[in-house]
């Protein structure tokens, strides 16, 4: 078990020793890097998740940089322990594959949808997908760049929202006031 503080590392893109990450506390940033330049936020990791690859499943260096969002708690499983794992329980590559697949149609459908959204829409898919009971712990920040939009303008958005009584805003977090309203905006 590990504990981590805010922007604390779990592993970097292109990093060679894989396994998997399970996310017991907290949340974790999901960033991948667009050349030396930029990294971008493209998805957040909150407890319970598991994320990572394995090599023996297909697996080669990380795909994803991942650090910690905010102070977390995260169980690293490396490759050599899945492998005496599956020399007991052999169903655990199959785990792995399920767990993999899942994460690749998550993406794919996270793709398509913000091609088609509008900007509302996509600002409405992202807080719905981070929702937690009725609120979402994402700063408007980290909500812009998971939209592809300017802060300024994600925040416009919210306050639209606000005013119709969709949602309220707070600190590092927005609560979901009428979620069927925010659900019909998400899907256009």
């Amino acid at each position: 078990m590990v504990t981590l503080r805010r922007g604390q590392w779990v592993y970097s893109q292109g990093d060679e020793g894989t396994g998997l990450c399970a996310v017991i506390e907290g949340a974790l940033r999901l960033e991948v890097a667009l050349g030396t330049e930029r990294d971008v936020l493209i998805g957040l990791a909150p407890a319970p998740a598991i994320l990572g690859q394995a090599r023996r499943v297909g697996g080669g260096p990380r795909i994803l940089t991942v650090r910690a969002n905010t102070a977390s708690r995260v169980l690293m499983i490396p490759d050599d322990a899945l492998d005496r794992a599956a020399a007991h329980e052999p169903a655990v590559w199959r785990a792995i594959n399920e767990l993999v697949y899942a994460q690749l149609e998550q993406m794919t459908r996270l793709a398509a949808h913000l091609l088609i959204q509008t900007p509302r829409g996509r600002v409405a898919m992202r807080l719905l997908q981070f929702a937690e009971g009725d609120g979402a712990p994402v700063s408007q920040a980290d909500l812009a760049e998971m939209t592809g939009l300017s802060r300024k303008t994600v925040n416009a958005h919210l306050a639209a929202l606000e005013q119709t009584g969709v949602i309220t805003r707070g600190y590092r977090a927005i609560t979901l006031v009428d979620r069927a309203a925010l659900e019909r905006i998400a899907r256009g």
